[in-house]
């Protein structure tokens, strides 16, 4: 048993190719982990990405437990920023003003 995890551990892990088109939920959790998958190069993250997947795919995880893990080893969300913009809204009579005097002001520089 022993000689068995040591040589499963040896050999280089393999991107899983398991994607269902035909499901769109598991499409898009494929979609991530493939892109996880590219962006790590340590075999023990690739290890925890199949099984990530491999999990979800049986039905033995949820996709909010497959997100929240898989997060760890994205590589293409540490841009995005969560919360909500504040639209500035403006009356139109208001626009108009500003929009003639920045105008004005453009032209006489």
């Amino acid at each position: 048993m022993a000689e068995e995890s040591s040589e499963t551990k040896m050999t280089p892990q393999t991107k899983l190719e398991i994607d269902r088109p035909q499901d769109f939920k598991f499409h898009i959790a494929y979609d991530v982990y493939s892109r996880a998958w590219d962006d790590n190069i340590a075999e023990e993250a690739r290890e925890k990405l199949n099984e990530l997947i491999t999990a979800l795919a049986d039905g033995k995880a949820e996709y909010q437990d497959f997100y929240s893990q898989i997060q760890g080893y994205r590589k293409d969300v540490d841009s995005f920023r969560s919360g909500r913009t504040r639209i500035r809204t403006e009356r139109k009579r208001s626009w108009q003003s500003h929009e003639t005097r920045d105008g004005r002001n453009r032209r006489h520089k």
